[in-house]
């Protein structure tokens, strides 16, 4: 027996009835061979970290664009906080935490720079609209090492491209995820809001803090403990409906007093401005998109201004800025 023959057994005695059982996955687009030590979820997982696109996200806005604090999260750390807390939720229930932990740190390899602002521009000014989680899923199938993808499995790909708000992703693990996403960002969210001095934690509806806690620690203990006493023994990830209500109503102040706020979004203007000239130079001027993502839509009989969607939204902030400059600044002679 390998080491992965015996941790499939292992798995069938711990986990739960509902878990998903890595060797019963539904497979991958193209198959491949087992492998001696580890679990198909455990391939998917090594193959998520080790990819460009992941290490991309740690230059990548979360909520405040381009930080010079060195506190305030980014998406990767935004990525990790939602895989620690999935990992938390599929741990207490029995689930296959090594599907849970593939599927929260691939579920926004596909963002944009800037986060929302740029996927909010792009969705506006390409013809085929644009969202995270379908380029997310495009990026682990197609764009990861110049067009071969990642060959996920598809219970990987399922909780991808279902983590948004209105998903329904088929595995338990996928939902756990999709949960822990606003989880994490809701309370994250606060804490950098309370750094940047945009609001206090007093000003929090008393209400919701009541309800769920006075501190995002407190916050996140209660949400969790939520969703597992509620699930447990249930082939359904959820909260109780009066917790979730008061989760989702802490969502609209934040959206109220943060995500809408001047003072954190006074620069969104310039970065759909910037966002906007790219895509535009870049349609007029094809050939200057780098090759790699010309060839992939090249070969899939795709448009240019797919290509040019995929290059764009695999920018971090910092090269979205120097790719302006360097196109539209002029710079001084040197001799």
């Amino acid at each position: 027996m390998t080491i992965r023959e015996e941790t499939q057994r292992i798995e069938h005695e711990f986990f739960s009835e509902y878990a998903t059982f890595s060797d019963e996955s539904k497979g991958r687009i193209k198959p491949e061979e087992d492998d001696e030590m580890r679990t198909c979820f455990q391939r998917d997982r090594d193959r998520v970290i080790h990819c460009k696109a992941f290490r991309r996200l740690k230059h990548k806005t979360q909520v405040f664009l381009a930080p010079e604090g060195d506190h305030y999260r980014t998406r990767l750390t935004h990525t990790l906080e939602v895989a620690q807390i999935a990992r938390s939720i599929a741990r207490s229930l029995r689930l296959n935490e090594d599907l849970t932990e593939a599927i929260a740190l691939a579920h926004d390899l596909g963002h944009t720079p800037f986060g929302h602002a740029g996927e909010r521009t792009l969705n506006e000014i390409s013809k085929k609209g644009f969202s995270h989680c379908d380029q997310s899923l495009r990026v682990v199938n197609v764009l990861e090492k110049d067009g071969e993808g990642l060959n996920l499995s598809w219970e990987v790909c399922d909780g991808i491209i279902n983590h948004r708000t209105s998903g329904r992703p088929s595995t338990l693990e996928g939902q756990v995820v999709r949960l822990s996403d606003k989880i994490a960002y809701i309370n994250h969210d606060i804490d950098d809001a309370i750094r940047a001095n945009i609001f206090k934690e007093s000003m929090i509806p008393e209400e919701y803090t009541e309800a769920l806690g006075h501190s995002s620690r407190e916050r996140l203990d209660t949400l969790i403990r939520a969703i597992v006493e509620n699930s447990m023994g249930k082939d359904e990830i959820s909260m109780p409906g009066t917790m979730e209500n008061t989760m989702m109503n802490l969502r609209k102040f934040m959206f109220e007093n943060l995500y809408s706020n001047p003072a954190a979004k006074s620069e969104e203007i310039k970065v759909k401005k910037m966002i906007e000239k790219l895509f535009e130079y870049f349609k007029k001027n094809y050939k200057e998109v780098p090759e790699n993502y010309r060839k992939i839509v090249s070969d899939r009989g795709e448009d240019e201004e797919t290509a040019i969607c995929d290059y764009i939204a695999s920018m971090s902030d910092q090269y979205s800025i120097k790719v302006f400059k360097d196109i539209f600044v002029p710079r001084a002679w040197e001799y």
